[in-house]
């Protein structure tokens, strides 16, 4: 496995790789889930490069910047393991070399949820995406859906600006106790993270509302803050309903739809979503802009 840290560097290996290329970007404190896209990848792709780079301009809270952890050397020896042939872990001077002035901004699908509580996130994601993707040139780029309006806004990006990669979506990867897998989980206490399977709860508590056939997006978000609501220990920041396309929230329950969530658990923030289909004819479904 070749590790390097400047762009110069990463273009020589891409230039003598061999084809397709897969690739996973990170932000480090690699868990099983970035190992399931690394495998993902190795299946379907000749070679396999991974980027671990904290990204400083997609964070709104310079105190979740700080905090977020960083295990370089542990993140190595995982993507040695996976058999990962690339990995590039720059300096944020590397690739910020100055103040940045040019910006993504992907409207609408960026709106609403994270938009909405994170002023400023999906600029800083998409940007950075589209500079790794213009630096590593990949055939394919393997995103997992426990961020699926971070998929959703990449997804577009990609097709708004006409760029060469394939844009995979691969599904949340969960704990046996249904947590989604997440570098932030490790910030949980031991009394935390007995609570924090209560998200997945509440969001298959929608999920089986929809199932049983309830198409009022009001009624299906009563029933998942209900299970929200018996756990003291947890605050919700939002609980929604949006298209699976374009993340705008429904007020009526049509097609596949994503019931989202974000909360709080002490001092950690945890996000999740369930894809749900409805069966009934997405014409009597509405969008609420």
């Amino acid at each position: 496995m070749l590790s390097v840290h400047s762009i110069a560097d990463l273009r020589l290996c891409r230039a003598q790789a061999q084809g397709p290329l897969g690739f996973v970007p990170t932000m480090g404190a690699l868990h099983a889930g970035h190992g399931h896209l690394i495998d993902l990848a190795r299946a379907a792709s000749a070679s396999v490069a991974v980027s671990i780079f904290v990204n400083p301009i997609q964070f709104n809270q310079s105190e979740d910047f700080v905090r977020y952890p960083r295990p370089l050397e542990a993140d190595l020896a995982f993507c040695a393991a996976r058999g990962v042939d690339i990995v590039f872990a720059p300096a944020a001077e590397e690739i910020y070399p100055q103040p940045q002035l040019a910006f993504v901004e992907v409207e609408r699908v960026s709106l609403h949820m994270e938009g909405r509580f994170r002023p400023g996130h999906f600029r800083g994601v998409a940007t950075v995406v589209l500079k790794l993707f213009q630096i590593v040139h990949p055939d394919r780029a393997f995103f997992g859906e426990k961020d699926a309006q971070q998929l959703a806004v990449i997804r577009r990006m990609a097709r708004d600006l006409n760029l060469p990669v394939e844009i995979v979506g691969v599904p949340t990867v969960r704990e046996p106790d249904g947590l989604a897998l997440s570098s932030r989980n490790r910030h949980l206490s031991a009394e935390e993270r007995a609570v924090a399977p209560r998200l997945y709860q509440a969001l298959r508590a929608a999920e089986l509302c929809i199932a049983a056939g309830e198409t009022e997006a009001e009624a299906v978000k009563r029933a998942a803050h209900a299970v929200l609501a018996a756990e003291p220990g947890m605050r919700v920041e939002y609980l929604e309903i949006a298209d699976d396309a374009e993340m705008q929230p429904v007020e009526c329950v049509a097609g596949p739809v994503r019931v989202a969530a974000a909360v709080w658990v002490g001092r950690t923030r945890l996000i999740d979503n369930v894809r749900c289909v409805s069966t009934v004819h997405p014409a009597n479904s509405s969008i609420q802009l």
